[in-house]
């Protein structure tokens, strides 16, 4: 959609007046104190056409924010806005035009009659044991050992990086369990066989930096080697790691942990089976531009913008992350889905949680971002979704209908708080331009007033 906007030389007069204002705290002009230049000589030394850009890059979020507004436009993505009248001269108007894609017009079908068969819960040996070896490894104690190591071991080593003969990166008394993978391709494989003391090398890519990639000469010195030596499994133990009196009871406390993870997982399978459903019943025009500039963001993020083969794969994620966080976005409007406090609230915290991050310093760090918004967003999103979950039929394969109100949330839910509806931030439509930092500031303005003093200072200069 193309828009054109027109703002008369008296509504952009208070801009032009800041504008000179800034401009005028930034120079310095011999003669004048700053912030008392006059605007004659403002125009005369940087030229007209520096204070209509100041003025202008301050405006131009507003002005296109009041014609979304006016014309009811939902946009997706970022406009493209063309400059076609500038006040270069008193009386003269600001004018331009921007072109945005819109958020597309689709229908709705009733979801309710869906069926979606999903696997029965079933308690996993193996997942108990897992849980039950998580368990005492927190409460193992590391010892230290006189033999050589070995995977499992856990290591105190200095580390050094030469390239082209120049030391990159040094430390010393790096922790480091062998087998985690965590650091160094082929340190695992280096540091089995050697005891504390040994000095062992060998070759590896650099993982970060602007070298990141390229093949150093990796030198390590073990200086401590050991190993996680586990409790007891008894009483003792049961008392000591939980609530429990015996290690019998323990044990039955996860296997039932183990059940409620086997019909959480049933329950996000329902989910993700009612949504594939849901966007084949419904014809969603996604503008190709909207997928395209998702696209090209993530390749220029992981570098790879001419791999053809990961570029397919990306367009096609893309493409049905924003069908879906359209599909959401339409259930919530048509549903009238309200965000409560507290909803929010428990969002914030679990996706806190998920960052590693301190609830309160996270929801002021959102705020300061101006993303709040958006989390308000997938919360509703999240339970326009729920909604749709209650009215639908769930059975698993042995024909046993599922209630999905049984489950209970846990750490498994909190793990999976971000990944529910697989939104894209940059897919945003109602919330993805609307203000003043979300259009381009004009990079330039020509003016015939302009003289080549202006160069000794940029007073409008905008990011």
């Amino acid at each position: 959609m193309k828009l054109t906007v027109e703002v008369t030389s008296e509504e952009l007069q208070p801009r032009m007046d800041a504008a000179y204002k800034t401009i005028a705290q930034q120079v310095n002009i011999p003669g004048f104190r700053r912030g008392k230049v006059p605007n004659r000589i403002i125009d005369q030394r940087f030229g007209r056409g520096a204070v209509v850009q100041e003025a202008v890059n301050d405006a131009l979020g507003e002005y296109y924010s009041q014609a979304l507004a006016e014309h009811e436009v939902k946009p997706m993505g970022q406009p493209e806005v063309n400059m076609t009248e500038l006040p270069l001269e008193d009386g003269q108007q600001l004018k331009f035009d921007a072109e945005v894609d819109v958020v597309p017009e689709f229908e709705l079908p009733d979801f309710s009659t869906l069926n979606v068969e999903v696997d029965p819960v079933a308690v996993d040996e193996a997942d108990v044991q897992t849980r039950l070896d998580n368990l005492l490894a927190r409460f193992g104690t590391l010892v230290g050992v006189d033999r050589a190591a070995q995977d499992g071991d856990f290591t105190s080593v200095d580390i050094s990086a030469i390239l082209d003969g120049e030391q990159i990166d040094s430390a010393e008394g790096i922790s480091y369990e062998i087998g985690s993978g965590t650091m160094l391709p082929g340190m695992d494989e280096a540091l089995i066989g050697h005891t504390a003391g040994e000095t062992v090398e060998f070759t590896a890519p650099l993982a970060g930096g602007d070298k990141a990639g390229q093949d150093a000469e990796i030198t390590l010195v073990l200086q401590t080697v050991k190993e996680r030596q586990l409790p007891e499994q008894d009483d003792e133990f049961a008392q000591l790691a939980s609530e429990f009196d015996t290690f019998e009871e323990l044990m039955e406390d996860l296997r039932a942990q183990s059940e409620q993870g086997a019909k959480f997982e049933q329950g996000v399978q329902a989910r993700d089976k009612v949504l594939e459903q849901m966007l084949e019943l419904v014809d969603i025009p996604v503008p190709d531009s909207v997928v395209e500039a998702e696209v090209h963001s993530h390749l220029e993020n992981e570098n790879r913008l001419e791999d053809d083969v990961h570029r397919a794969e990306v367009t096609e994620s893309t493409q049905k992350a924003v069908k879906t966080q359209l599909l959401l976005d339409k259930l919530v409007e048509r549903d009238e889905v309200q965000v409560e406090q507290n909803e929010l609230v428990e969002y914030l915290v679990m996706a806190a949680q998920q960052y590693g991050m301190n609830p309160n310093e996270f929801a002021q760090q959102l705020d300061s971002q101006n993303q709040v918004p958006g989390m308000v967003a997938e919360v509703g999103r999240r339970k326009a979704l729920a909604s749709v979950l209650e009215s639908v039929t769930v059975k698993d394969t042995d024909g046993n209908v599922v209630d999905l109100n049984e489950i209970e949330t846990g750490d498994e839910d909190e793990a999976a708080a971000a990944d529910s509806g697989d939104s894209v931030d940059s897919a945003d439509s109602e919330d993805s331009v609307d203000s003043a930092d979300s259009v381009d500031s004009v990079d330039s303005v020509d003016s015939p007033d302009e003289d080549e003093d202006a160069t000794e200072v940029e007073p409008a200069e905008k990011a």
